[in-house]
């Protein structure tokens, strides 16, 4: 008898421990899941977690591209005060220095303002848009700077409606000492 006793004290102990072990993996199973909840980021908020020091666009294309995803988000996102200086800011990283010369910091956020608001109160967003395809890049030098012309088309769309207006801008880029691409100036390309 004392061996069955002995048997019964054993699987006693051992479907104890099993449902002991059970509770706290699921206790523990129930916390990770609490911690790991997604955090969505807003297009802005992911346009503005890009590290321009370290994730610097390469080339002429992708600088244009960078700068027309926050051209979207200017014109077509809801954001805060805060977050709209950051975003000037972040559209200044690829400016190049002699373009942020030609205004004061104030006068540009106060015509950065005023240019959104225009479009706002006519109710234009960013459809979409292309930038060049890399064979369509014109490299060249100009007062011994590497320098790039590019074109990028932004579809706008009016209100609700379903029609497209294509506005055609080209871009005139040159390299840094440091080899970045920055945005010199753009223009609006009009229909000949």
């Amino acid at each position: 008898m004392k061996k069955a006793g002995i048997v019964k004290v054993v699987i006693i102990v051992v479907v104890l421990a099993a449902i002991v072990f059970a509770f706290f993996f699921y206790q523990g199973h129930k916390a990770r899941q609490q911690t790991q909840t997604e955090v969505v980021a807003t297009v802005v908020q992911s346009v503005l977690l890009r590290d321009m020091k370290y994730n610097y666009p390469p080339t002429p294309k992708e600088v244009v591209r960078y700068y027309a995803e926050i051209t979207e988000c200017f014109y077509n996102e809801e954001y805060s005060e805060e977050e709209l200086l950051q975003l000037a800011a972040k559209i200044q990283e690829l400016y190049d220095a002699e373009l942020i010369a030609n205004k004061t910091q104030e006068q540009y956020i106060e015509d950065l303002k005023l240019d959104i608001s225009k479009m706002k109160q006519e109710k234009y967003t960013i459809a979409s848009y292309e930038v060049s395809a890399s064979t369509d890049v014109e490299y060249f030098t100009q007062d011994g700077y590497s320098c790039a012309r590019l074109y990028c088309t932004f579809n706008l769309r009016k209100g609700g409606a379903t029609g497209r207006a294509p506005s055609l801008e080209r871009f005139l880029l040159r390299q840094d000492e440091a080899g970045h691409w920055k945005i010199m100036g753009w223009e609006l390309v009009e229909d000949e």
